[in-house]
């Protein structure tokens, strides 16, 4: 059973989970044909490993602390920062604490 999205012009609430984030999960927030935006929650120590999406991403630490591996080099994310990378980039993503973060990914058909 899919999941249900937010509608366009419905408010979706993405501040931090605070004391509840080790009871969160990841979930799809909206999907339409141009963005897929998803609140992604990484325990401490969890990692993605690499890998690449065809459209561009932003990255957006909403709490905790991500590092983005990008080639060789790390990038750290704290709450409040973000980051993006064109299509067709490899990275990893691994929470260094308890983190949430909010993905927007540029769909390409």
């Amino acid at each position: 059973m899919a999941l249900p999205h937010a509608l366009p012009a419905e408010a979706i609430d993405v501040l931090p989970f605070g004391p509840q984030l080790a009871h969160e999960r990841s979930v799809a927030l909206f999907k339409s044909d141009d963005l897929e935006v998803i609140r992604m929650v990484l325990p401490a120590g969890k990692r993605m490993p690499e890998h690449k999406v065809t459209g561009g991403l932003v990255l957006h630490c909403i709490e905790g602390r991500l590092r983005v591996d990008i080639d060789s080099r790390q990038h750290a994310l704290g709450a409040g920062q973000l980051l993006h990378l064109p299509g067709n980039v490899a990275h990893a993503v691994s929470a260094i604490e308890d983190s949430s973060a909010l993905l927007t990914l540029v769909v390409r058909r």
